[in-house]
């Protein structure tokens, strides 16, 4: 049975993105930061043209491929990522989490609009997985599933640097504590990848 995970690059203080992120600079400010392990890698390590990473890295990046049947995100991120219509990386469905969905514009074909909320992009993502994992790529759309008790791990790639300010990653999650289970760490280069699972 796949799970819902979050599986993101972060800076040491928590955020995805730098500030000022947005369609002309999707990043933000320093923001390139946390996907400089990306490419860091011999050329013998390369996978496609997106990843080359380090040794050490390369379990996680063909986890990617392994793995994700299917990804949630978010109407932020497919508005920075252009509704990646030149392609993702992952080639699988992507389920958008939105209020209302765009009438026009160009995007992915793998992309669907959920206007249900996040519940029913859950439903759906696992449907089109067929048991393999569903991977949510957007901070909001995180901690909605969170609150909902939805989230089975969080996996970051946490690079070291400090950002300061941006997209935090888990700002808003409930009031509640929220226990998790350290499962691996794996320490590379210019990257560490962390993976807990959500205790319930």
């Amino acid at each position: 049975m796949g799970k819902v995970i979050v599986d993101l690059s972060v800076s040491l203080d928590g955020f995805i993105a730098g500030a000022d992120a947005g369609l002309d600079s999707p990043l933000g400010v320093g923001g390139e930061r946390l996907f400089h392990w990306f490419s860091a890698g011999p050329e013998s390590n390369r996978v496609n043209r997106w990843f080359c990473p380090p040794d050490a890295s390369r379990q996680v990046i063909e986890g990617w491929y392994r793995d994700i049947g299917a990804m949630i995100s978010g109407r932020r991120t497919f508005d920075v990522a252009r509704g990646w219509r030149d392609g993702h990386p992952i080639d699988v469905p992507i389920f958008v989490v939105t209020h209302k969905a765009p009438a026009e514009g160009e995007w992915s074909p793998r992309v669907s609009f959920v206007t249900e909320g996040v519940e029913r992009a859950v439903e759906l993502a696992k449907e089109a997985a067929g048991g393999r994992d569903v991977s949510v790529s957007a901070a909001d759309t995180a901690q909605q599933l969170i609150r909902a008790g939805l989230l089975d791990e969080i996996r970051l790639s946490i690079a070291p640097c400090l950002l300061g300010s941006g997209v935090r990653l888990l700002d808003d999650i409930g009031p509640e504590p929220l226990d998790l289970e350290q499962i691996s760490i794996v320490p590379s280069d210019g990257v560490t990848h962390v993976r807990y699972r959500v205790v319930r």
